[in-house]
């Protein structure tokens, strides 16, 4: 099966831009639509449309970073008109397209560190929402990397009930489920950043468990994967996710911190 799904993979990837039907792409490979689509979504976590969606959107932003009109970025990437990519998929850039265009250009984003007891904490929001959270001394290059065309502020007094309740988590007395997020991802890393915050504080999930739990169970590197790409610590708790032997596996911030996060939670749920 494994053959068929790297056929239908080429098939659609040779076709990017046109849309390709379920019914199409299970003949062009000598399946059954029923066990194509089930075993690719197993596979990649993805069914194929949203993976021919996902074709759509890199190329857009591909076209977008070379700096031409955003119509004509828009329409060399294969949507069929501007309000089509507005509909299915502008939100998922977290900035108007334009502002991709330029890197960011024109987007304001505020941003603060302050002390925690897992050393410094960078938090930096949007007018829509929290789109970062970093740890460690040299988070504030890391976000100008990230957003090196934004208006990045630094303000101290920035973001101050996110900064308490960030505060009170890692004192084990507060939730941060209900934060509102705008950040960037494809389909497949948002369906396991939702899972993540699915998982209740002070319980861990093997990669493995996360891969099943979205209906893509042979997928658990790309699981892996999702965590490490993860754009806000702690809110999306990565933390929670564990190797199938119960070690720590990894860890964008470093295995000590992933270590004392498990800790606090562990000790806070008794």
């Amino acid at each position: 099966m494994e053959k068929i799904i790297t056929r239908a993979r080429s098939y659609l990837d040779e076709r990017r831009g046109e849309r390709v039907s379920l019914t199409e792409l299970a003949r062009a490979v000598g399946a059954s639509p029923f066990h194509l689509q089930r075993r690719f979504k197993e596979s990649l976590g993805l069914s194929p449309k949203d993976y021919q969606r996902e074709a759509l959107l890199e190329d857009a932003k591909r076209h977008l970073k070379n700096g031409g009109r955003v119509t004509d970025a828009l329409f060399e990437a294969g949507y069929g008109s501007v309000s089509r990519f507005y509909e299915k998929a502008a939100a998922r850039l977290g900035m108007p397209a334009r502002a991709y265009r330029n890197g960011g250009k024109g987007a304001r984003i505020l941003y603060t560190t302050f002390a925690s007891p897992l050393g410094t904490v960078l938090i930096a929001g949007t007018e829509r929402g929290l789109c970062s959270v970093k740890l460690g001394e040299g988070a504030a290059k890391l976000l100008a990397d990230e957003f090196s065309e934004a208006e990045l502020v630094r303000e101290p007094r920035a973001l101050p009930e996110i900064r308490k309740r960030i505060l009170e988590f890692l004192a084990g007395d507060a939730s941060l489920a209900k934060i509102p997020l705008d950040i960037r991802g494809t389909v497949f890393q948002r369906k396991v950043w939702n899972e993540l915050r699915r998982i209740p504080a002070g319980s861990t999930r093997s990669y493995g468990q996360i891969a099943r739990a979205i209906g893509a169970p042979r997928a658990v590197r790309a699981v892996g994967s999702a965590c490490g790409a993860n754009p806000v610590a702690l809110v999306i708790p990565c933390h929670r996710a564990l190797r199938a032997d119960g070690s720590l596996g990894g860890y964008a911030w470093g295995l000590a911190r992933k270590k004392k996060l498990l800790e606090i939670e562990k000790r806070t749920r008794k």
